[in-house]
């Protein structure tokens, strides 16, 4: 498996559990590596049904929010689902008020996501 700077990745089943390591996502830099990393998963790795654990993340800026849907756009692409999970209630509400909660798949905690997977 890969080693990454900016994501943690594990398995459970078929599923791609993805934790973030950094708990604010803001510089543009930052997020540049961030999103090489999530497609390199889908490029380099050929994997399908990933997971996106929010629980260490507190801030999250809007070029993070461009990086994700580009994500979901390629995954749905390939035949993958991509889900949210554990996203504090203040970053939830920027995703409902962007209505991007209509676009991501988001459970409550990662047993709930990956149940449903």
């Amino acid at each position: 498996m890969t080693e990454y700077q900016r994501i943690e990745v594990s398995e459970n089943g078929d599923v791609t559990v993805v934790r973030f390591n950094d708990r604010k996502i803001i510089h543009e830099a930052q997020i540049e590596e961030l999103g090489h990393e999530l497609f390199s998963l889908l490029e380099q790795e050929n994997r399908q049904n990933i997971l996106l654990n929010f629980s260490k993340v507190e801030f999250l800026s809007s070029a993070a929010l461009g990086k994700l849907i580009k994500l979901e756009k390629e995954v749905k692409t390939r035949s993958g689902r991509l889900k949210l999970s554990n996203i504090r209630p203040e970053i939830y509400e920027v995703f409902a008020i962007t209505k991007l909660n209509r676009i991501f798949e988001i459970k409550n905690d990662e047993a709930d996501a990956i149940a449903d997977f």
